[in-house]
């Protein structure tokens, strides 16, 4: 019977190993797949900014044309004016 007790034993502590790897496995396999959500994130975080960055720089492009455009409206502005009241004038 002893033997038997050590048999029964050792395959008890068989199976709480094999109980612990399967644990382990399945928590690797966790972290894993939140590593890759986290990845695919960073990544969607990364494009999101780069697409922003891009507008951005689109916008001050478009804010910088109207801003001349503008400067270019008042000036003529300026000279219609003084022409009319040159004309006024005489």
């Amino acid at each position: 019977m002893p033997a038997e007790k050590t048999i029964d034993m050792a395959i008890s502590e068989l199976k709480a190993a094999i109980g612990g790897l399967e644990s382990a496995i399945d928590a690797r396999i966790e972290r894993q797949r939140e590593g890759q959500e986290v990845e695919g994130e960073v990544r969607r975080v990364h494009a999101d900014r780069a697409r922003l960055a891009q507008e951005l720089d689109e916008s001050q492009f478009r804010a910088n044309r109207l801003e001349e455009v503008n400067r270019e409206v008042s000036r003529r502005l300026v000279t219609a004016m003084e022409t009319i009241r040159a004309v006024l004038d005489r």
